[in-house]
């Protein structure tokens, strides 16, 4: 990290009491906000969050700003804006971090974000678990209301903003959006067909923006720096810009939540700010890079991009750890970026076991609306279940490749090739050891220590 790097999103953690208002005010809250409800219009906040190519911080990556662009309200309607905390992806723990210790910023984020897009109120919908990070928002937004902060006049202004927080119940299908709406209405959490999106149709049947909670915690300092002032803290701008969260756990000597600059590298969130593998004499064997549905990297796989037109012929030759991490740079790396939140594994893992352990999880998730993602999530965790208790045969691994390959693209929505991509990420990198498996017709000989069995025995899907 970068001796000039200066933390942005994460300024206030480590401040005692910085979940109060009286302290984040002290350090900057809300002045933002109230400059830019009193003194821009939402066209200029508009196109600094576009100048920002600020990507989505939920796991797609969008441009907020092309997001926010596609509102067309008619006569009548009212725009809503919902943040979306339900963060379940397994390996994932940022959002929380600042909804726990600095929510006053997250509400900033939200204030600025209603005025730009025209909403009177906003929903913060957080996954039933976190109640510590509930609680700490409704605290936060009882103490903005008591200050007028959020209330029928902001700051004065006569644009009433209102912010509710929204409990789930605990189904990681609600991390989709849709699926999200479908909650927030007090329906099944099933995802819908689109067309509409939500932001034609989406809260009640109004215009809708959903965003990440990380996504809008960052609008205070776009709107504060300026758009093309925070796209240039980016290694990537000005494609993928400024900073975000980077999270790292598993295998290494300092797990938790980091902050730098968009397209910092693998290699170094595991070595520079990771401390480096947890036991010196285990080698890192692989990682999966941005929350459980993204496919694995290998650090002993080489990138293949000999044509000049590649987007990644840069980093031709170079190990996978060494392509900045962005949203299209893992794209071209047939992976994803995800939430950026990575877990590392070392040679103890038994890749195979590790691999059923998340289609466990994927299997129990599924909403079971589309049939190739209910089924063929089952399927995968039989299939598995027979390699490593001696029943499969090396026919069985393919049939694991065929079975993800017709779930691909199959579904209302990405839930089931959320589920197929890890699968055949873990088949592609690591064939050998499925077919080890298979052949040997019993687990592979990995030596279980604590660390290793927190990974797959359920710490990976935790």
């Amino acid at each position: 990290m970068s001796d000039e790097f200066q933390p942005l999103l994460t300024s206030r953690y480590g401040i005692e009491g910085s979940h109060t208002l009286a302290v984040a005010e002290k350090h900057g809250a809300y002045r933002t906000a109230r400059r830019a409800l009193t003194m821009m219009s939402p066209e200029q906040i508009k196109e600094e969050v576009k100048k920002a190519s600020l990507r989505g911080r939920g796991g797609a990556g969008f441009p907020a700003g092309v997001k926010w662009g596609f509102l067309n309200p008619k006569e009548g309607e009212e725009v809503y804006l919902v943040v979306n905390g339900d963060e379940s992806e397994p390996g994932t723990f940022k959002d929380r971090t600042i909804m726990n210790q600095d929510p006053h910023r997250l509400i900033e984020g939200i204030l600025i974000t209603c005025w730009a897009i025209g909403a009177h109120t906003a929903y913060i919908y957080v996954r039933g678990e976190l109640k510590h990070s509930i609680d700490s928002l409704d605290a936060a937004l009882a103490e903005a209301r008591t200050k007028g902060y959020v209330g029928d006049r902001p700051f004065g202004k006569p644009h009433p903003i209102h912010i509710w927080t929204h409990s789930g119940a605990g189904a990681y299908i609600c991390g989709e959006e849709t699926a999200l709406l479908n909650s927030l209405e007090g329906r099944r959490g099933e995802p819908r067909l689109k067309p509409p999106f939500p932001a034609v149709k989406g809260a009640f049947g109004m215009p809708t923006i959903v965003n990440n909670v990380e996504t809008i915690s960052a609008v205070p300092d776009i709107v504060e720096l300026g758009g093309e002032r925070w796209c240039s803290l980016s290694r990537l701008a000005p494609t993928d810009g400024g900073v975000r969260l980077y999270g790292i756990s598993g295998h290494v000597k300092k797990p938790g939540i980091y902050e730098a600059p968009v397209g910092i590298t693998m290699r170094e969130l595991i070595y520079d700010y990771g401390g480096g593998m947890l036991h010196d004499d285990h080698p890192l064997k692989a990682v999966i890079p941005g929350g459980s549905s993204t496919p694995v990297l290998r650090p002993d796989w080489t990138v293949d991009a000999p044509n000049e037109d590649h987007p990644l012929h840069a980093w031709h030759g170079k190990s996978e750890l060494d392509v900045p991490m962005g949203v299209d740079t893992y794209r071209a790396l047939g992976t994803m970026l995800g939430t950026c939140c990575a877990t590392v594994m070392d040679d103890t893992v038994n890749m195979v076991e590790a691999c059923r352990n998340l289609m466990r999880f994927y299997r129990h998730e599924s909403c079971g609306q589309c049939t190739p993602c209910r089924e063929g999530g089952a399927w995968l965790v039989d299939v598995l279940d027979g390699l490593l208790s001696g029943r499969g045969k090396v026919d069985d691994v393919n049939m694991l490749v065929d079975i993800a390959n017709n779930m691909m693209g199959n579904t209302i929505c990405a839930f089931g090739e959320g589920t197929a991509m890890p699968l055949l990420g873990f088949v592609q990198r690591f064939a050998d050891e499925f077919v080890e498996v298979a052949k040997r017709g019993l687990p592979l000989d990995v030596r279980h220590d604590e660390s290793t069995r927190a990974l797959v025995k359920g710490g990976v899907a935790a």
